[in-house]
């Protein structure tokens, strides 16, 4: 949830590499669906990590999720709002562990982000009270995995019955 109009300036994001990291290198600048900005490069991520490997991806997805709590956290903290829409840690890797579940094909790939982006936006229980009750880092992190979850539930039921 976004809390506070306060607009961040390209110059603080650009000067700080822990907001240069929440805000996705600059993606979460973007005028208009800064969050779909940041899952487009999270789905970068994942194909750059399709050569390591399933234990190499899981691990950086792990390392993605724990290093967000602190990332997205301490950038929040110090803009002085809860999970500003810039911040984009959260998606890119919530969109990273969405596409560890779906077979690496254009088609999987396009549901997987639609239907992660549905829940991220939507917040269907309990994602919506995951972002309003839980502070900090954890809670920015935390409702965007559910809606990871949620997404590759949908995905893997839809290919087991399909086989």
């Amino acid at each position: 949830m976004t809390t506070g109009a306060k607009k961040i300036s390209a110059r603080t994001v650009f000067t700080d590499p822990v907001h240069l990291l929440a805000f996705g290198l600059g993606l979460g600048l973007v005028p208009v669906a800064p969050g779909t900005a940041g899952t487009l490069l999270g789905v970068l991520l994942a194909w750059l990590a399709l050569e390591l490997g399933l234990a190499v991806q899981i691990a950086l997805g792990v390392a993605m999720f724990v290093a967000g709590i602190w990332i997205c956290g301490n950038s929040s903290r110090r803009l002085g709002q809860h999970d500003p829409g810039g911040i984009v840690w959260d998606e890119i890797a919530a969109m990273y562990f969405t596409l560890l579940v779906v077979p690496a094909t254009i088609s999987a790939w396009i549901a997987a982000f639609v239907l992660f982006r549905l829940f991220d936006i939507v917040k269907p229980w309990p994602i919506r009270d995951l972002d309003h009750r839980m502070g900090g880092g954890l809670g920015i992190m935390l409702d965007d995995l559910v809606a990871a979850l949620y997404a590759a539930i949908l995905l893997v039921s839809y290919r087991w019955l399909m086989t």
